[in-house]
């Protein structure tokens, strides 16, 4: 979610020690499964900001490929800032980003080939921003997403929204079954995924056609392990930072893992990480961990820590920006 969404041109994305790049998807991807692997997905809010956060996270949860949104730093900044801390730790990085807004990146132990930025001939505002990068990790072709925000239904950023979301449907359409498509969705795919329905009427992220928008992506063959793994329980990746509303558990499910047939069944473990989400100078969002072949924390989830006091009754509750 975040405060994002300002206009501006982003510049072609940044591949770190990655063996190849080349400006367009590949025809096709070769159906190499993983082994053993960990994959991450992880709205930073600003990777600068977040640094103090991040590097101690990726010592303890010790994830093999990371998606990245909001890194809301230019290419050359991320890799001043980050290069050497990330190579120490054995990952390549495949970055697309811009100042101050938006911005992508892949973090990857498995291999990082053919590198891609944004979404090509996809939409703008009124600019291509930096909000997609895609690679090839160990034979399995991860997107990175961070989806416009839409701001208010009917707005031209709510009409963009779902332009972007058309383009990115049209460019994962082939070679699926070995595709994963990580990242801020900006969309709570049901009613279950926000923590009162009611207070969200009018608003963003939860509207028919955003929904619709994500329902034709999964339409491809893509599978939404957290909730597939977790039916009808309780989950949330994003909690305002205002109002207590993390505390009291009073979220939405926006940041998603959605993987081809051939990554779904080999899914092990899908949890969320909300210890990452407590303490001093957090995201607001929390990382989304998946375990391929093997969970080497065993089945746990679907969030972790549980919250301690969730506020469930409906109508208890308003968002903060609500009159």
């Amino acid at each position: 979610m975040g405060s994002e969404d300002r206009t501006g041109a982003a510049g072609p994305a940044h591949a770190q020690g990655c063996r190849s790049s080349r400006a367009g998807m590949p025809h096709a991807v070769r159906p190499v499964p993983w082994k053993a692997v960990r994959l991450a997905t992880w709205n930073v809010n600003s990777v600068k900001q977040r640094l103090p956060r991040l590097l101690p996270w990726l010592d303890e949860r010790q994830p093999d490929v990371v998606c990245l949104q909001e890194t809301k730093l230019a290419d050359d900044a991320f890799t001043d800032l980050l290069h050497e801390e990330l190579a120490q730790r054995g990952y390549e990085v495949a970055v697309h980003g811009e100042p101050a807004w938006n911005g992508v990146a892949i973090l990857s132990k498995a291999g990082l080939d053919d590198v891609v930025a944004g979404i090509p001939g996809g939409p703008g505002f009124p600019h291509p921003e930096a909000r997609a990068v895609s690679a090839t990790c160990d034979g399995v072709r991860v997107v990175s997403v961070y989806v416009p925000n839409g701001r208010q239904p009917d707005s031209e950023h709510y009409a963009y929204k779902l332009e972007w979301l058309a383009a990115l449907r049209e460019q994962v359409a082939t070679g699926t079954e070995s595709t994963v498509v990580c990242g801020d969705m900006n969309i709570a795919p049901a009613d279950e995924d926000v923590f009162d329905p009611d207070a969200y009427v009018g608003q963003t992220h939860v509207t028919a056609p955003e929904r619709e928008a994500l329902a034709q992506l999964q339409a491809l063959g893509l599978h939404d392990v957290v909730r597939d793994r977790w039916p009808g329980q309780r989950v949330f990746t994003y909690w305002d930072y205002r109002a207590g509303m993390f505390h009291q558990d009073l979220g939405m499910r926006i940041d998603l893992v959605l993987a081809g047939d051939a990554v779904a069944e080999r899914v092990k473990a899908a949890w969320i990480d909300r210890q990452a989400r407590k303490g001093k100078g957090p995201s607001d969002h929390a990382p989304v961990i998946v375990d391929l072949d093997e969970a080497p924390d065993g089945d746990i989830g679907p969030v972790v820590p549980p919250p301690s006091a969730p506020v469930t009754k409906r109508g208890a509750k308003k968002l903060p920006q609500a009159p």
